[in-house]
Order: C-alpha cells, then sequence, then structure tokens
C-alpha cells in the first residue's frame, strides 16, 4: 500500500512555531498505484537541470515505495562513444546522429521491456529536443498502455547556466579526465548544436501532451493536460526543486542523558559530553561551511535538539515534523528491557524494521510518510542544516543517498558528527566531519545484542559503515563492459572483517556480522552481473540498428 499527504492547513501555533497539518490519503482512494505506468520525459537544452530532475523524481518515487527507474540516454550513447566532441552533436554529423537516435532506440526499448516486469514510473533522461521525437516517445508508449508526462527544463540564465556547466558537465562521464576549461569550451559548441534544432514544448500545436513546463529554476511553472493524481505528486514534486547547486548539513543531537543509560525515545536532556558538542559546533560549522554561505538551521521540538543547536549563529525553525520516531509502549525503555517484556515484538522489529510499528507509536514508514512535507521544503531551499534524531536522519539519508528501503533502518548516524551532503545529477557526494568527542554508540546490529555500550571501536565503526553505504549506494554513470572486480569485493570482505574485530565483539557476534557481510557482497555481485547482462543487451541492440536508415528524415539529437 502507497500512502500520500494532503496539506489542508499550514501557519504557525500557538508558541509561533511552523506547522503543517496533513491528511494522509491511499493510493487506492485514488487512481491505484499499481495499474498506473507512466513515462516521464525530460526535454530541454543541455546544462538545465534535467539529469538532476530526473535522479531526484526517481529517488523521490522509490523513497514512496513507487517502482521507479531512470534510463539515460546518454548512457547508452556512451557504450559506442565514450567522450565524443562537439562536433559528434552536428546535425550535419550523419554517422553521430545515427548513433544518438540507436541510443534512443534502445533506451525506450528497456524502458517498455522494464514496464512489462512491473514498473510503475520511467524516466527518460535526454533532450528530446524535437516535436517529431517526443511525437515517436508518445507513440511508443501509448501503443504499450503506458501515460506520457513530459518535463521541461528551460533557462534562460546564462549565470545558472555557467555555473551548471562548471560544477557538473564538467565532471560528467563525457569529460573525465578532461582539462576544465577545454570541457567548458566543448560542451558550450555542443550546446550551440543542439540549440540549431531545439523546439520548445508547444502551448498550441502540442497542446494534447500532457506536460509541466519548469522556467528559469521554478520561477514560472506552466501546467497542461493532467490526467492522474500520480503525476500530479511528480509535477508538485518538480515544482519544488531548483537545480542550483548547494549543501546539506546534517547531525544528530549531542550525546542526551537517556543515550548514556540506553533507554530509547523520551525527551532527555543533553549529558555533559553532548553539550560539549554543543559548544564546539559552532567551530566545527565555521570551519566546514564556506564563508559567506547563507545557512538555514532546522531542528525537531524535542529538547536535545535544541540544546544542541543553541549556540549556532543562523536563523532557526522548529519542526513537528522533525521529532523523534515514536517509540509507543517502549518509550523510556532500554533494549534488554524491551527484548524481555515484548519478546516476540522485539524480533519482528528485527525480522523487518521499515515496516514494524511499535504499538501505540511509529514503524520508519510512518516517519518517511510524515517527512514528506519536509523533504520538499529541503528542495525548495539553498544551503541547510538539519539537526535531529538517529531515525529522522536515516530517513533523510536515504532519500538523498537513494538507499533502498530494507537497508535504511540499519545504518549507522554516530554522535557528535557533521554530515555534508551535495546533491549533483551523477549522485549525491558525502562527507563526515567528526567533533572529536566521545559519546556512546547507539547503533545496534540485526539480531544482534540488545546490550549497547561505550567503544571507540564502535564509534569508529559507525562512521565507516556509513562511509561504506554511501559508496554503494550511487546508481553507475556508465554501463560496466567487464566483469565485477572481484578482488575488491574480497578486499572489502576482509576490511569489514577487521573492522568488526576492532569493535571486540564476542565470536557468536562477530559471526553473524561476517554473515551480513557476505550477504551485502553477494548483493553487490548480483546487482553487478545484472548490470552486465544489460550492457550485453544493449550492445546487441546497438549493433542490430547499425545501418538502420532514418525513415522519417527528421533531426534527432540526443543526449
Amino acid at each position: 500500500m502507497v500512502h500520500f499527504f494532503k496539506i489542508i492547513d499550514r501557519g504557525t501555533n500557538a508558541e509561533g512555531k511552523e506547522q503543517i497539518e496533513v491528511i494522509w490519503v491511499d493510493a487506492d482512494e485514488k487512481d491505484q498505484v499499481e495499474d498506473v505506468q507512466i513515462c516521464v520525459v525530460m526535454v530541454g537544452l543541455p546544462a538545465r537541470g534535467k539529469s538532476l530532475i530526473a535522479r531526484k523524481i526517481v529517488n523521490y518515487l522509490k523513497w514512496l515505495s513507487i517502482n521507479a527507474k531512470s534510463f539515460n540516454v546518454g548512457t547508452y550513447r556512451r557504450t559506442e562513444t565514450p567522450k565524443p566532441g562537439a562536433e559528434f552533436f552536428d546535425t550535419n554529423n550523419t554517422e553521430g546522429e545515427r548513433l544518438r537516435r540507436a541510443a534512443a532506440e534502445a533506451a525506450v526499448t528497456d524502458m517498455l521491456q522494464w514496464f512489462s516486469t512491473g514498473g510503475h514510473v520511467g524516466v527518460l533522461d535526454a533532450t528530446n529536443s524535437t516535436k517529431s521525437r517526443r511525437k515517436w516517445i508518445k507513440e511508443q508508449c501509448e501503443a504499450r498502455g503506458c501515460q506520457v508526462l513530459f518535463v521541461e527544463s528551460k533557462c534562460e540564465d546564462d549565470e545558472i547556466i555557467d555555473k551548471n556547466i562548471r560544477s557538473v558537465k564538467v565532471n560528467s562521464p563525457d569529460y573525465k579526465g578532461s582539462d576544465p576549461e577545454e570541457a567548458v569550451r566543448d560542451f558550450m559548441n555542443r550546446i550551440r548544436n543542439y540549440e540549431r534544432v531545439y523546439q520548445t514544448i508547444d502551448d498550441d500545436e502540442e497542446k494534447d501532451l500532457t506536460y509541466v513546463k519548469l522556467v528559469d529554476v521554478g520561477t514560472q511553472v506552466v501546467i497542461n493536460n493532467i490526467e492522474n493524481y500520480l503525476q500530479t505528486r511528480v509535477i508538485y514534486f518538480t515544482m519544488n526543486l531548483h537545480i542550483t547547486p548547494r549543501s546539506i548539513w546534517l547531525s544528530r543531537h549531542g550525546e542526551s542523558m537517556f543515550n548514556v543509560s540506553g533507554q530509547i525515545g523520551g525527551d532527555a536532556d543533553l549529558s555533559p559530553r553532548g553539550m560539549m558538542y554543543a559548544e564546539k559546533l559552532p567551530d566545527l560549522v565555521s570551519k566546514i561551511v564556506p564563508e559567506g554561505t547563507k545557512l538555514k538551521l532546522w531542528t525537531s521540538t524535542m529538547k536535545r535538539t535544541i540544546q544542541t543547536a543553541q549556540f549556532l549563529p543562523y536563523e532557526k525553525k522548529e519542526w513537528k515534523a522533525l521529532d523523534e520516531l515514536d517509540a509507543g509502549v517502549c518509550d523510556g525503555l532500554t533494549y534488554p528491557q524491551i527484548e524481555a517484556k515484548y519478546p516476540a515484538d522485539f524480533k519482528s522489529r528485527d525480522d523487518d524494521k521499515y515496516n514494524y510499528r511499535y504499538r501505540g507509536g511509529e514503524s520508519y514508514r510512518d516517519v518517511v510518510i510524515r517527512l514528506e512535507p519536509i523533504i520538499m521544503e529541503m528542495e525548495r531551499e539553498d544551503n541547510i542544516m538539519i539537526v535531529t534524531h538517529q531515525a529522522v536522519l536515516r530517513c533523510i539519508y536515504a532519500y538523498f543517498m537513494n538507499i533502498p528501503q530494507h537497508r535504511s533502518p540499519w545504518m549507522a548516524i554516530p554522535l557528535h558528527t557533521v554530515i555534508k551532503l551535495t546533491p549533483g545529477a551523477y549522485g549525491t557526494e558525502m562527507e563526515m566531519f567528526n567533533a572529536g568527542i566521545p559519546a556512546v554508540s547507539t547503533y545496534r546490529e540485526k539480531y544482534g545484542s540488545a546490550e549497547m555500550g561505550e567503544s571507540e571501536g564502535a564509534a569508529s565503526a559507525d562512521l565507516s559503515m556509513l562511509a561504506d553505504t554511501a559508496k554503494t549506494s550511487q546508481e553507475p554513470d556508465s554501463v560496466p563492459t567487464g566483469p565485477a572486480p572481484v578482488e575488491k569485493l574480497e578486499k572489502a570482505a576482509a576490511k569489514a572483517a577487521a573492522k568488526l574485530g576492532a569493535v571486540g565483539e564476542s565470536v557468536g557476534e562477530l559471526a553473524h556480522k561476517l554473515e551480513q557481510e557476505i550477504e551485502t557482497i553477494e548483493d553487490k555481485v548480483r546487482e553487478q552481473k545484472e548490470v552486465i547482462e544489460e550492457a550485453v543487451l544493449k550492445r546487441r541492440r546497438s549493433l542490430e540498428v547499425r545501418g538502420k536508415k532514418d525513415t522519417d528524415g527528421d533531426t534527432l539529437l540526443m543526449e
């Protein structure tokens, strides 16, 4: 079951704190998501943020339990031409045009095949710059019973375009290892080639299309012919996006008295070490946030986050939606107490931590639902810092880093650490900055001991696990052409074993954690195998379309 929210009121409460009142709507009260398949077709010139928007849409929908996938035509094209120059995109380049068309056809074919396996929302990420190309895509999708939603990103602001080129495009797979200034010049020439044939969506001639136009980073939005609730959700999300570079800083509250005693939930004050973190945080932030950066600061309404943020010199806002996961009848208990009092519940939560709901409390799925308005607000903001709680940060981190839901509740989010996220078109960069103030580790492994304690090794392992999660969460920029590097996986296993041994766990716990590490490695191997099989299939298709003549004579430029 997929749930959505509908905002019915927004304002401030009696204490002057901002609040959003929402009602939750099950998908089957609207269009059944299971019965809807939508192809979201990106439209626009290069450096207009299309790939960023496409990736954001996919992450957002997957975060909401909707099966979504992006099909980047540039990735298909790079299997034949890994690093093309601007001349490859010239309308007079017959061979380049043939290869671009073949890449587009392969991407659409794979997307339609994916729909047949149960996919709900596929995003076709390319310029789709001509009316004839958009007409062809619409016909292909509708012939398979798929709805089509066009999302056009238009931008005439030279400053934004230049910033996108220098911060995003010069680091794209097409220019990896190239001189930055030469990459900028070549990409500008590529844009000029696209501009010769680019046709914006015509409000009159293409009025039958379902589309949204995002003009100059959302300063103007044009919406046409929306057909159902899921399309509305996608459009509302895109209206909150912007494509200008920014960073997000995340931190848990400082160590609390409940953390020290091993209790969960509650509204405890900071411990003495937690207060040390609060006092040191302004100095740490001043070193990692560029001078002159305008930063907004959000906290939950709980004392430990407010106390942690009290010395930071930024505009502050408290959000009820950022409060910690509600532990219900288990609030204030330790894990050993929960295991003794509710043994069946304790095991059920380990079996399916994302969906398990505490008696009278919440599940991680519930937290995701109440965080959706927060995510919308975050996407509207520029640079922002959030001081909140472990479960909430797990959900936010999973959204930006594209972490599968079954893994997100098991991520280690260490205390006294600031996490910096920088979203981009090809993934989100993650950096961690530890304050160097000791704290307990509140991380508990799946099926691990209910006991938690203080250990420098455990705290270090928390940081390492989060870093490893970031490395494996990003989708590949291009399709691998060879087998998975087994030696790297073996090194990862050895590193995991050494890391776990350093924590000083019992032999039984170490064995269980090693089993989990092995399962993770096996998952990576399976994923690599699937990617390789897709690459082989795409290669075969590209060979099949070689020599294929352009039957309609249209000029079709694709990324």
